[in-house]
């Protein structure tokens, strides 16, 4: 199996089968949750309507910390609590 790839975590779960398993089950309750099966619900709706009223929003993600979408490397690349430095 090839892990070169692969970072750090990813690597962990995939040498890891236990705990890969209970990584599932931890991830399976928190998905399971009404408050964050709204949160899906509501970004899917925006996604659905953004796409709708002509966004070209294909291949990136919504940045909750500039409340605009962004290239998936910018959003999800950023170091800290939601992103963003703290101002002073």
């Amino acid at each position: 199996m090839a892990l070169g790839g692969l970072g750090k975590t990813a690597r962990y779960y995939r040498l890891n089968p236990d705990a890969r398993k209970k990584k599932a089950a931890t991830d399976k309750k928190i998905n399971a949750r009404p408050e964050q099966k709204a949160k899906r619900r509501d970004l899917g709706r925006k996604r659905y309507n953004d796409e709708k009223n002509g966004k070209k929003i294909k291949g990136k993600d919504y940045d909750h910390a500039t409340k605009r979408y962004t290239s998936l490397k910018a959003n999800r690349g950023r170091k800290g609590e939601g992103g963003r430095k703290k101002k002073k």
